[in-house]
This record gives C-alpha cells, structure tokens and sequence, in this order.
C-alpha cells in the first residue's frame, strides 16, 4: 500500500513541563526537534491552584510537577521561538483553565498569530478535579461558569481551540471501572453542554459548533482488549446524546474527538522495566480500531513510579509511538475488528451499563448534583478499595508485584539517584525571586504594562453579574497580574470549595473474618487501645501541601477505618501547621502524611518539627508517597517512623505497622502475632 493511502498517524504528544519557564522551553524545542508533533503542557501544582509561588501552601511544590507559570511574562518566555499559530498545544489546567488560556493568547498575539487560528486544548474539567486529581478551587457553581464562558468565548473568537477536554484519565487512576469511566466523563459532558445551551451566550444554530469542539480525555489500562471495547462504547454514547439530547443532525459534529495517556495507575515501582510492555498493551488499546482511534496519544514513561522521568526516558515513551505508526502496518487498514462477534458484545455490555449509570446520576440531578451529595466519590473510593483488595488476594495477578516476584538486578535501576529526573532545590527560590522583580518592575519598560488593580475590579465585577469572564481575564493577563491575584479576586466573590472525600460513605471491601489478616490487625488495635486507656485509636491521615492525588490517603484511611481506627481525614490542601494543629485537638495517636508530587522532603520535616515543638514526641509520623530510596532514608534519619511507596501494596499490613509504631512510640510490649 503506498503512503499516501495510509491513515495519518495521530497526533503524538509527551506530557512535559518542570522548574522554570526557560528550562521548560528548552524541552518543548529539543522534542520537537525529535519527531513529537503537538506540546502538552504540564504545569505546576501553585499554577493549577491558582497560587503564586511565594503562598505559604506553595512551599516545596513550586517548578516539581510542571513548570510555574505565573504572568505574561512567565508564558513569553515559555513559548520562546515556538510559533504559537502553527503548534497544537494541550494544556492541562483545569480550575485556572481560563486564566492559562488568556496568557496564551496575549503571547500569540504579541508573536502576530491570528487568534482565530489557534489549534489546542485546555483540559477545563472541574468535575474530575473533585472527584480524583485535587485542583479545584471554586465551588462547583462558579467553576461550571468559569467552564461554560471559556467555550463560549473560544466558539466565537477561536474556533479551532477545543475548550474543554472532558477527562475521565484520573477518573480510572482513582479506581473507575470502564462503566463508571464512560457514566461519569458522559454525565460531566451532559452538564457542560446544558450549562452552555442555558447560559443564552451561543445561538441555537451555532450550538452544533460547540458540541464540535468537545473533547475527552480518556485513560486505557493493560486490559486492552475491554479498553478498546471501552472506547468503541464511548463513540456509540455519545453519538446517540448528542444527537437525541441536543439535536445534532451533522455526523462531523457529532464525532466522539479524544485523546488519551495510558493508565499510571498500573506501573510498578518493582521489577519498573516492565512497565514498557504495559505502555505498549494501553497504547494498542487506542489505536487498533480504526473506527475508535485516539486523536492524540501521550504515553507515561517506564519508571514514573519511582520518581520524575528524564528527558531520555520521555524520547523512549515517544519512539514506542512512532515504531507503531512509521513500522508497523496498523494505518494501512480499515476497522479490524469490523464484524467480531466477540468484540460486538463486549461493547453492547458496556454500552447498557454505562446508560443505566447515566440514568441514574440525571435521576439524582446530574454530575454536579452527584458530586455535592458525595455520590460519584464515594462510588470511586469503593472500586478502588475493590480493586487494592483482589490485588492483596492474589485474585489480580500483577507481574513482579504478587507473583514472580524473583528478579535480576536490574542495570536500569543500578543507580537509582539517576534514573530519575531530580528538581534542584535552588529553583523554588529562583521562581519566587522572578516573580517579586515581575512584581516591581512589570509597571516599567520594557514591559510598561498598566497597573493591575483596575483589571483585577473589573474582574471581581463581572464575576458578582453574569458578564462573560474571559474579557476580564484578558485584560488582567495584559496588565501583567500573576496567577494568585486573577484566583485571589475571584476567590473573594466565589470563595473556595472543599469536595467530599468520600471516605465515611466508602463500604466495607475486606472482610474480617476470623483468621484473615485484617482481623488480627483489628485485634492489635483494640488491644492497644486498651493498654493506653482509650476507647479508640485515633489516627490522622494529612496531604500536605498541594497534591491533590488522594487516591492512595483515600485507601489507607477506608482500611484504617475498618480495622478499628478513628480516622482523622479532612481531605486535602492542607499546610503543616494546620496537619499538626488538627493532630493535638484531636488527640491522635498516629499521622499519616501521603504527598506524590515529591515535595515530601521539605513538608514532611516540617510537621516532625512542629510536633516536637507542641511537646508531642509520642506522636509516630508514618509517611507514604512516591518517596525514592535516598529520601526515604533521609526522612527516617529525621525521625519519620516508617516510610511506604507504590511497591507496598499490602494495605492491612500497613495499617499493622502503624499500631506497632503506636506501641513502640509508647514503650508498650510488641503483640504476639498467631502463627
């Protein structure tokens, strides 16, 4: 067949962004000169949360998960010679999607692109933050208005954009199973489209422009034969509410546009070489079908679980993509599962069930509905506590986790300091350094931009009416105001919102039965309840800082609670100070503190220190979190208990160390475990 037959290949991306502005830029060149054909831009967590990098909960998490972007200035610098009209960049940004879209446009403007040509994605999904990644800020109310003016004002002014990226990714990485994944992300799209058609701002006839530029952003896991059946019943769904709920007549319209990062959630920190496979597994789950293909595909690398990839280890995640579209012979045919029996059933399941859960959810309101009453959430820490119980059974089998768990020693990991991308400590202080010149001199040449205060009003303005608040947005990016005084004015008239944790709701997923390893664990912690003289165990389970990944806190607190503890969970975003305020006034007897970003090493010290001060030695800290070795080390030279990462999957044996920490921190005898 001759090339000029085959399909294009999809858009290929790496999901990219860390320390500065400048380093970042950096990147973005060198992987462009290496094949990669869109950017997809990760930020940091003050950036998504819409602090600046000097707020006190930005300590430790400036420049770590992504790049800091605070200003206009911060955005110029980030697209340095990289012509904004000819690019496709992704941004994932949710709460302060349209603030990072503002700066974008200021920045094509200033390069002379012609807005209306702009090509990319802000990811703009509010719902998933409550349910899963952590980053929202607002309520659901105004945030869903903050959504419904970005794509109204894309629709009119740029076209081409696609202004939001309905993203049921973190929905799986936080234990949605393909019906729940496809319930939620189709329920989330129903309550975005409603919001825009009631909000009066698009014209009827132009509504099917805006159903045009929905798209989704979908997470495929290692079972891919169910993934792809998966992605098969989304294009199914949602061509039937989009044409029966909102009256699409044109097909083009209607077509089910996503794009996809296979599943983290699955890579192991042990025996991490075979998380390439894995990769290469969920990747074909969203290229084989033709009739289901990814837009665009970005792809974890092998040692995620252990830490921030490198720039090699992101090139190999990259040529895995281009092996299967430049080598093999996947673009040269039609749909190959045209006509499967099997294949036909397996979506009709899915198809049905995810119907039946869309159902239900409009029947309670729709998904903002499901979110406040806590539905949605507690439905997810359910599966996920489900799925964390048949892996601790051996029902899932995990390579190199709970089966053939012998290994060589592996040369990818013979220095584990390496392998690993590692943020120099020093940029947190540059990024804050930066952005208290920008402060100063931003009124000045060359950038003579005018003061902010008038734009800021404006905004809060337009935010206690109904005006469309992308104007105001635009003219506080161009008066040069920075990230935390756009969500600070906004913050004053919406205030802020802590989502449901889901974790009182969750039920039951491991039994304690006699003789099961949870029974004997609730056993110890009855028996030591008793010897110090207290009804209960009481535990707290803190997410310092801002990282919103609470899936694994959400797990050992479900199990903490099963086993007997009264668990002390208040959710996440929280600063040291108030971890270990809600430690004395609820007189616990263990702390849990969960953080994945990495900022572990300055937060964790933090509340040891604090607790000292208080005078509560007594008091183990346990932490848990993607901690490399050295870390790990150093944090128990500080005088952390106990340290777990990814490889301890064994939840009831480590709810069994905390009560052994309890005791030791106490000067009680160790329990007899029954042989």
């Amino acid at each position: 067949m001759s090339e000029r037959q085959k399909d294009r290949p999809w858009l290929m991306r790496t999901y990219a962004g860390h320390s500065t502005a400048e380093a970042s830029n950096e990147l973005y060149r060198r992987n462009l000169a290496k094949g990669q054909t869109g950017l997809s831009v990760a930020f940091d967590l003050p950036t998504q949360t819409g602090y600046d990098s000097d707020h006190v909960l930005a300590r430790g998490e400036v420049g770590r998960v992504g790049v800091p972007v605070a200003h206009v200035g911060d955005m110029r610098r980030l697209f340095e010679d990289i012509p904004l009209e000819k690019m496709n960049t992704s941004m994932t940004i949710n709460a302060t999607a349209m603030w990072l879209l503002a700066l974008y446009q200021v920045v094509a403007e200033e390069q002379g692109a012609d807005v209306a040509a702009l090509q990319g994605t802000t990811q703009n999904d509010i719902v998933k933050e409550y349910l899963s990644r952590g980053t929202h800020v607002f309520p659901p109310g105004p945030s869903l208005r903050l959504t419904t003016d970005l794509i109204t004002y894309t629709v009119t002014h740029m076209p081409k954009w696609n202004p939001i990226n309905i993203c049921s990714y973190h929905l799986q990485e936080a234990g949605a199973t393909p019906v729940q994944e496809i319930a939620y992300a189709m329920s989330t799209a129903i309550a975005v489209l409603d919001a825009v058609r009631d909000s009066g701002q698009v014209p009827e006839e132009k509504f099917g422009d805006v159903v045009a530029r929905i798209s989704f952003f979908v997470n495929a896991g290692v079972r891919f034969v169910e993934e792809m059946c998966k992605m098969r019943a989304f294009t199914r769904i949602w061509d039937r509410v989009t044409r029966e709920r909102y009256g699409i007549e044109n097909a083009k319209q209607r077509r089910f546009r996503y794009g996809v990062q296979v599943n983290s959630l699955g890579l192991t920190e042990a025996q991490p070489e075979n998380n390439v496979q894995r990769i290469v597994l969920e990747m074909l789950a969203v290229t084989l079908s033709k009739d289901a293909r990814a837009r665009a595909v970005q792809l974890p690398a092998w040692n995620e679980a252990l830490g921030l990839p490198r720039p090699w280890d992101q090139q190999w995640s990259l040529r895995i993509q281009q092996v299967l579209a430049y080598e093999s012979d996947l673009l040269e045919y039609g749909d190959i599962f045209e006509g499967s029996t099997v294949i036909e059933a397996k979506v009709a399941e899915l198809v049905e069930a995810s119907w039946a859960e869309m159902d239900r959810i409009q029947e309670m309101g729709g998904a903002m509905a499901a979110v406040e009453s806590g539905y949605l959430k507690s439905q997810l820490v359910a599966s996920h506590a489900e799925r964390r119980a048949r892996i601790e059974s051996g029902l899932d089998r995990i390579v190199g986790v709970n089966v053939f768990e012998s290994t060589e020693p592996s040369p990818l990991t013979a220095d584990l300091d390496t392998a690993i991308q590692t943020v120099d400590p020093a940029v947190e202080a540059r990024v804050i350094a930066s952005l208290q010149a920008w402060r100063d001199t931003r009124y000045q040449p060359p950038f003579n931009h005018p003061r902010p205060c008038k734009a800021l009003e404006r905004l809060k303005q337009a935010a206690r009416g109904d005006d469309n608040l992308m104007e105001a947005t635009l003219e506080c990016a161009r008066a040069g105001a920075t990230t935390g005084e756009w969500a600070g004015a906004l913050r004053e008239v919406f205030g802020e919102y802590r989502a449901p944790t889901g974790v009182s709701s969750a039920p039951v997923a491991v039994a304690a039965e006699e003789g099961t390893g949870l029974a004997e664990v609730r056993r110890r912690v009855e028996a030591t309840a008793r010897d110090l003289g207290v009804g209960k165990l009481r535990f707290l389970v803190g997410k310092p800082g801002l990282d919103g990944h609470s899936n694994g806190a959400e797990q050992i607190a479900v199990r903490a609670r099963d086993a007997g503890f009264e668990v002390v969970y208040q959710g996440i975003r929280l600063t040291p100070e108030q971890i270990v305020d809600a430690a004395l006034a609820e007189d616990v007897h263990a702390v849990g503190l969960s953080i994945l970003s990495g900022s572990h090493a300055q937060l964790v010290p933090d509340v040891l220190t604090r607790l000292r001060t208080a005078g509560a030695d007594d008091i183990p800290v346990i932490a848990g979190g993607i901690i490399p070795g050295a870390d790990a080390e150093q944090l128990r030279s500080a005088g952390v208990a106990a340290v777990f990462t990814p490889k301890d999957f064994d939840i009831t044996g480590i709810i069994g160390r905390i009560v052994d920490e309890i005791r030791k921190a106490h000067k009680l005898d160790p329990l007899e475990v029954p042989a």
